[in-house]
């Protein structure tokens, strides 16, 4: 693992991290997670080499994403996301919003296919659990097959991940697989970003909502991350590696030690990329565990970690707030409600009009 980009306050460049160094036999696990643990406490992004995916498995899913958003506009508008009550689906450019903001991407958005909860039930969460919608297989052959194979390995790679950090952070290796409950609901982006148009950004500045956020750049850079004193900080891409970043369960059950870093998309040519955020089942806890006294210790030294809040609610964009200075909720479920809420208004309007 690199160290060099790493400091008391602030960061200048990503870590590497090698997971070799928790697979190999006879290696010091113990040593290696709370190395990571470190720097996940002190950047909250690094990128991960040596993960075990072949390159040609992440050559072969990229040839499916830009085969799909090759299709003509019209083929991707059957799979509009505006269609979907649980937000999955096809959007063009400009159809979310960031901090109440426009982002320059055009993306096809997948989730776990849970069994859906009845279209009344409540809490209003539960109804994020459904069925995607998939470009049919004669437009696209092997489409389906591709995409859920790959996703299926990284979600076995963030499983990995979630050990390595329990272990790091003193716990039993299998306490972040159990929280996560009987019917965990993953997020996948598959994202078109045209050059950002000047004063614009691809998708504008954010945490992510869930616990691991596993992001594949396809040889274009344009990511950003913002340390500790204000400075946005570039994440190269790096052919055949993941570019892994904390989402804001991860900060609410760490009771702030490892928190959501800020990022951003702006690019000046086109570029996809391929994004996984690791999530559990819509009722799983965000509550504080129980961890050892030296990590609340040094969230209380440290103001970036102990300052750390969560995105905005629509409520609060619309009262005039922005930003991550918001208080977290109680379960998993309701951070990806409110990310929904702020995100698609208008479909919240027409899927939900008993909500708004």
């Amino acid at each position: 693992m690199t160290s060099s980009v790493l400091a008391p306050d602030s960061f200048t460049g990503i870590p590497v991290v090698s997971l070799a160094g928790w697979r190999a036999a006879g290696s010091d696990r113990a040593a290696f997670a709370e190395d990571l643990v470190r720097a996940c406490h002190e950047v909250g992004f690094f990128t991960l080499v040596d993960h075990g995916i072949d390159p040609s498995e992440i050559d072969r899913y990229f040839a499916m994403l830009e085969a799909f958003f090759a299709l003509p506009e019209a083929v991707k508008a059957r799979i509009d996301k505006a269609n979907s009550p649980h937000f999955r689906g096809w959007e063009r450019v400009g159809a979310e919003l960031t901090d109440n903001r426009v982002d320059f991407r055009e993306q096809l958005d997948l989730s776990t296919e849970n069994p859906a909860y009845p279209p009344d039930a409540l809490p209003a969460y539960l109804r994020l659990d459904g069925p995607n919608q998939w470009p049919a297989e004669e437009d696209l052959p092997g489409f389906r097959e591709t995409v859920t194979a790959f996703l299926a390995r990284v979600g076995d790679l963030a499983d990995e991940l979630m050990e390595v950090l329990a272990v790091g952070l003193g716990l039993e290796p299998g306490t972040f697989r159990d929280a996560f409950g009987e019917r965990p609901l993953s997020l996948a982006k598959l994202i078109s970003y045209p050059p950002t148009p000047p004063g614009e950004a691809g998708v504008n500045s954010h945490h992510d909502a869930g616990f691991l956020t596993l992001l594949l750049q396809h040889g274009v850079s344009g990511l950003q991350a913002l340390n500790p004193a204000g400075e946005w900080i570039d994440v190269p891409p790096t052919r055949g590696a993941f570019v892994v970043n904390l989402g804001e369960m991860l900060q609410s059950m760490t009771g702030n030690y490892l928190v959501a870093t800020t990022h951003r998309v702006i690019s000046s040519e086109p570029r996809f990329s391929a994004a996984y955020f690791h999530g559990p089942d819509l009722r799983a806890s965000l509550a504080p565990l129980d961890l050892d006294a030296r990590f609340e210790d040094a969230v209380a030294a440290s103001p970036r970690h102990s300052g750390a809040g969560f995105m905005a609610k629509r409520d609060e964009l619309l009262s005039g707030g922005s930003g991550t200075q918001s208080t977290g909720v109680g379960v998993f479920g309701e951070m990806l409600w409110n990310y929904y809420v702020r995100s698609y208004p208008e479909i919240v309007r027409r899927h939900y009009p008993d909500l708004v």
